[in-house]
C-alpha cells in the first residue's frame, strides 16, 4: 500500500457558515466540510458554538486544521470524509 498517495494537506481554509469550511487540499480537492453532527465531547464541547468553531485556522506546518484550545482534525481525516461525501453524491 502507498500510503504517500494518502497523506494529504489543507493548503486554504475559509467558514462559510455555523460549522461549515471551506477546505483546499494539496491534490486539487475541495469540499465543504459540515460539521453540524460533530459529536461535540471533550476538546471538541466548545467547538459546538458557532463563533467558537468560526476560529478555526491552518496550521501550515501540519496541514491540519486547528482551534485556540488544542482541538485539532487531522488533514487525513478531513480528505477522507470530503472524499467520501464526493462519491455518495450522485453523477
Amino acid at each position: 500500500m502507498d500510503l504517500a498517495k494518502h497523506l494529504h494537506r489543507v493548503t486554504d481554509l475559509k467558514v462559510v457558515a455555523d460549522h461549515k469550511l471551506l477546505l483546499s487540499f494539496d491534490d486539487g480537492l475541495t469540499g465543504v466540510l459540515d460539521a453540524a453532527s460533530w459529536d461535540w465531547r471533550g476538546v471538541f464541547a466548545p467547538l459546538q458554538e458557532p463563533s467558537y468553531f468560526a476560529r478555526a485556522s491552518l496550521d501550515e506546518e501540519l496541514g491540519a486544521i486547528t482551534w485556540p484550545n488544542g482541538a485539532d482534525v487531522a488533514p487525513e481525516t478531513l480528505h477522507l470524509w470530503l472524499t467520501e461525501q464526493r462519491d455518495r453524491q450522485p453523477a
